[in-house]
């Protein structure tokens, strides 16, 4: 095989080897994955608590176990079953329990829930300022740019009063402001 063609051959089905990725990138994971770490810390015994039962409840083991339990204590209270004498021949405990089982089932999902939302909410709000330090950025470069070519006497196709619209810092007050008026009417 010549070396051109040795170029050209696919790579084996081997491993993949990973390709590496830009240093901001791989501190920017780092960031994510410490501030997540972080976060479970700060957990309470409760939240701990309710995430674990949550996380349970919510996996097939627990669909598993039901179904084995239900099965089992259907089967021997209906009389098909005769390992056991039938305590509960109505079957009105079982009922009672799956409900008792519901309601704190439901109670750790809130639970759970309600700390997830506090959490999204928090990356909301660094995720707007990001957006707003973005833009800041971005109208600085935009100005920047429009010197530059006012300085050299470039000539561009863009439109200048959309260049000068863009060139002004915005206040986000003013943005959500105008947000809310233009949603109630």
């Amino acid at each position: 095989m010549t070396a051109q063609k040795k170029e050209q051959a696919p790579a084996s089905d081997g491993p993949r080897m990973a390709q590496p990725i830009s240093a901001v990138l791989d501190r920017n994971i780092n960031a994510l994955i410490q501030r997540r770490a972080a976060e479970q810390g700060t957990m309470s015994l409760q939240e701990r608590i309710a995430e674990a039962m949550t996380n349970f409840a919510g996996s097939m083991l627990f669909v598993y176990l039901h179904a084995i339990v239900f099965s089992l204590w259907i089967l021997v209270n209906v009389g098909w079953l005769p390992v056991l004498p039938a305590f509960d021949p109505s079957l009105v405990i079982l009922a009672m329990v799956a409900s008792v089982e519901a309601i704190f089932i439901s109670t750790f999902v809130l639970i759970s829930q309600n700390r997830m939302a506090a959490v999204d909410d928090r990356r909301a709000d660094l995720s707007l300022q990001i957006s707003l330090l973005n833009e800041h950025e971005t109208t600085k470069l935009i100005a920047m740019v429009s010197a530059i070519t006012d300085k050299l006497g470039i000539e561009t196709e863009v439109d200048q009063q959309e260049i000068d619209e863009m060139k002004q810092n915005v206040p986000p007050e003013v943005v959500m402001e105008e947000i809310e008026r233009q949603r109630d009417h």
